[in-house]
């Protein structure tokens, strides 16, 4: 599939946001960027989550109620 790349890459962004928000937490005037980031790469995952869904397949279509087998 052609799309894994982009989850793949949106993976590591969400870690490297993770990781980002970590460093930033440690610093005491930084904390609502901090948090910011934490959040930005939890909508991430939630997008990356919702992408890899397998799509709902189309229901099969019933014979007109008069064909005969």
């Amino acid at each position: 599939m052609n799309s894994d790349w982009i989850l793949s890459l949106a993976v590591l962004a969400a870690l490297a946001l993770f990781g980002g928000a970590a460093y930033l937490w440690r610093k005491p005037n930084e904390r609502r960027r901090a948090i910011l980031m934490a959040v930005a790469a939890l909508v991430v995952l939630l997008n990356v989550a919702i992408w890899s869904l397998p799509a709902p397949q189309a229901p099969a279509e019933a014979p007109p109620p008069n064909a005969t087998p």
